[in-house]
């Protein structure tokens, strides 16, 4: 008998209830431009333009409303790179609490700026040879602090799939979800309501080539380890798939597909240019998954997920010069 996954659709629709009125519901953005070089209907969930600029808060905002009021006043503690770091930062002091952050070292400033001006505290950690989840679970053993890791969380999990939810509300019918990867928090909990909703849609992950743990982990029927990669992508910088969302994944996800940083350069360039919105590099790689000609058959009406837009001025003019 097959296990029971850890979210349902139920848990998606409720975490949309929860979030109504405190998450932005993002703009659908529609482009003649782009489905004219790609042959599809796109219809892209942009959240650059959810709080905190990136689909993270939605997770975050789901699972830290549900502490009880002790775990609250303790405060919470979390690790990220940057967007989930600013997710749980807001969302703590949105909801009264307070937060400890467990940063890289090499972090983009403008998430450590905005992470410490929602009110966090951080501490830092290299990201090359310290694991993060270990050293996380110390700090807020150490602290007496509530953990919300940045996907491996069943309310994390939930949250981030109202992102699809709410496409899906918008757009329609979809023959094809194409979504960013991860840890695979926000692909999980798109497939879980992509799959709910839409009989015959195909969810299609999207990983830079240097970080295809989860390809590899789906090919291997099991969670497989590759070294910490090294990619414009540092939102996917992930070395391994977390367990809950890899349960999720290998039974709703039907294909991972890699693109390299010069198609991520590629898109950021032509969604600035051409669609008039800064996305993050790791918030594009679905957008340049579909203009690299990776999804094959050529979907009629395809879902693409921006997942974010988190970048200075100064790093964006360098990686798209």
């Amino acid at each position: 008998m097959t296990n029971p996954l850890p979210v349902t659709l139920d848990d998606v629709q409720d975490a949309a209830a929860r979030l109504k009125g405190v998450a932005h519901r993002t703009p659908v953005l529609r482009s003649r431009t782009l489905d004219a070089m790609t042959g599809t209907r796109a219809f892209l969930k942009c959240e650059n333009f959810q709080r905190i600029g990136a689909f993270k808060f939605r997770g975050a905002y789901n699972a830290i409303s549900r502490l009880s009021p002790d775990q609250l006043a303790k405060g919470i503690a979390a690790y990220s790179s940057g967007n989930h770091a600013q997710a749980v930062a807001l969302a703590a002091r949105e909801l009264g609490g307070t937060a400890v952050i467990l940063m890289p070292e090499d972090t983009p400033a403008s998430k450590v700026a905005a992470t410490r001006g929602y009110g966090a505290e951080i501490v830092t950690y290299d990201r090359y040879t310290g694991d993060r989840d270990a050293i996380g679970r110390a700090l807020a053993a150490e602290r007496g602090l509530a953990l919300i890791p940045p996907y491996d969380h069943p309310h994390v999990i939930a949250g981030q799939g109202t992102a699809a939810l709410e496409l899906i509300e918008e757009a329609g019918e979809l023959d094809a979800l194409l979504v960013p990867v991860g840890g695979g928090g926000l692909i999980a909990g798109s497939a879980t309501a992509a799959k709910g909703l839409l009989a015959n849609v195909r969810v299609i992950g999207v990983e830079p080539e240097a970080g295809d743990d989860t390809k590899r982990s789906l090919e291997a029927g099991e969670r497989v380890a590759i070294p910490v990669p090294r990619t414009i992508a540092d939102g996917q910088a992930a070395d391994i798939p977390g367990e809950l969302t890899f349960s999720v994944n290998r039974r709703l996800v039907d294909e991972i597909v890699l693109v390299g940083d010069d198609e991520i350069r590629a898109a950021m360039r032509l969604a600035f240019e051409r669609l008039k919105i800064v996305i993050e590099p790791s918030g594009a790689s679905a957008l340049a998954a579909l203009l690299a000609g990776r999804i094959t058959p050529v979907p009629q009406r395809v879902g693409v997920i921006i997942s974010g837009g988190n970048i200075d001025a100064r790093r964006f003019a360098e990686i798209c010069a």
